[in-house]
C-alpha cells in the first residue's frame, strides 16, 4: 500500500525534518523522536542514516518503496544526473504539482484532490496522481468556483499559477536542486545501488 495513513507528527519526529509534502505541522514543538525512549541520544549507523534519507523522499511525496526503486531505475537509465532526475521525475508527479501550485495544502490533500476527478490536464480530466506532467501542460481546477486557501509557499520557478482563475502552465521540467526539506541525494542512490 502506497499511502501512509498513520500519525504524521510522529514518522517527523522519527526523521527529524519537517516534511511539507505531508503535514502542515511541524516537529519543533517536541523536537526528540518518538517513544518512552525518544529522549535519549542515539548513534545512528550508516545504514540508519541512508534509510531515513529514502524514507524523507517516501513519505513527503506518498509513493511506495517499489515506485521509488523504480524511479531510482528510471533516472539511472537517463543520461542527466541521477540525483537531480529522481527530484525532477517525482515533483512532476500531478499530486505534487497542485501542492506546489497551492491548490491543496499537502499532497494527501492534492491527491484526493486528482482523485475526484477535480483536476484538468490540457483540457482533459486526470484521476491518476502519479501522472507526469510535461512542460507545456496548463493545469486547471474542474470548478473554478471552489475556495481555496492561501498558499504555504511560492510556486517553484518551472510552474507559473494563476490563483485568480485556479491554473497552472508548467513553463519548463524541474531541474531536481529545488525541494522544501533537507535531503542527501547521495546516500538514498548509494541505498538502491545496493538493492538494485
Amino acid at each position: 500500500m502506497s499511502r501512509y495513513t498513520g500519525p504524521k507528527t510522529k514518522i517527523l519526529r522519527a526523521l527529524g525534518v519537517d516534511l511539507p509534502g505531508l503535514t502542515t505541522r511541524s516537529h519543533e514543538k517536541r523536537p526528540y523522536p518518538p517513544g518512552e525512549h525518544g529522549h535519549k541520544r542515539r548513534k545512528y549507523s550508516e545504514y540508519a542514516v541512508r534509510v531515513m534519507e529514502t524514507k524523507k523522499l517516501r513519505f513527503n511525496y506518498g509513493v511506495s518503496e517499489k515506485y521509488l526503486s523504480r524511479t531510482i531505475q528510471e533516472a539511472q537509465r537517463s543520461r542527466d544526473v541521477t540525483t537531480h532526475k529522481v527530484i525532477e521525475l517525482l515533483e512532476r508527479r500531478l499530486d505534487n504539482v497542485i501542492f506546489r501550485a497551492g491548490f491543496a495544502p499537502t499532497i494527501p490533500a492534492a491527491r484526493q484532490m486528482v482523485c475526484h476527478g477535480h483536476i484538468l490536464v490540457a483540457g482533459r480530466r486526470v484521476d491518476i496522481p502519479s501522472f507526469r506532467v510535461k512542460a507545456g501542460h496548463l493545469i486547471q481546477l474542474k470548478n473554478s468556483n471552489r475556495e481555496l486557501q492561501p498558499p504555504r509557499f511560492d510556486a517553484p520557478e518551472w510552474l507559473q499559477v494563476n490563483s485568480d482563475e485556479k491554473k497552472a502552465s508548467i513553463l519548463a521540467l524541474p531541474d531536481g536542486t529545488q525541494t522544501l526539506f533537507p535531503i542527501d541525494m547521495k546516500l538514498v542512490i548509494e541505498h538502491y545501488s545496493t538493492r538494485l
